[in-house]
C-alpha cells in the first residue's frame, strides 16, 4: 500500500469519495480536538448528571477519532493533510495556552471533562 492522491479514493463509506472528503475529516479532526479539551461539566451539578455527560463526551470524541484513524487509513494524502491539519488547529484553539484566560494558580493543570486518550 502506498498513499496516493486524487479525488476518487473511498474514504469510511463506499458512497464518499469526492473532493471535499478532506474537509469532514478536517472537521472530524478539529472536533476530537475540541472535546478533548472542552469544559462542559460545570460544578454543582449531580455526580450521575456529570458522569452521564462525561461519558457522551468520551463517546462521542471515541467515535470521532475513529473515523479519523480509518479515513488516513484510505491511504489518501489529501486525508492525512486534512487530519494532521484539524489535530493542529484544533490544539492550538482549544489546547494551546495562547487563547485561553489564565487561571489563578493552575497553570499546569488541563481543565478539561475528558481523560487523555492515551488513558
Amino acid at each position: 500500500m502506498a498513499f496516493q492522491w486524487g479525488n476518487t479514493t473511498e474514504i469510511i463509506f463506499s458512497c464518499w469519495p469526492g473532493p471535499r472528503s478532506w474537509a469532514f475529516v478536517f472537521w472530524l479532526s478539529l472536533l476530537v480536538e475540541w472535546i478533548s479539551h472542552a469544559r462542559l461539566v460545570r460544578p454543582g451539578i449531580s455526580n450521575v448528571a456529570a458522569g452521564l455527560m462525561r461519558t457522551a463526551m468520551y463517546t462521542v470524541r471515541i467515535v470521532a477519532a475513529y473515523m479519523v484513524m480509518l479515513a488516513v487509513m484510505s491511504f489518501d494524502v489529501s486525508a492525512l493533510i486534512a487530519a494532521v491539519a484539524g489535530h493542529a488547529g484544533g490544539f492550538l484553539l482549544f489546547g494551546s495556552w495562547g487563547f485561553r484566560k489564565k487561571l489563578h494558580g493552575m497553570d499546569y493543570q488541563d481543565p478539561s471533562d475528558s481523560p487523555p486518550l492515551n488513558s
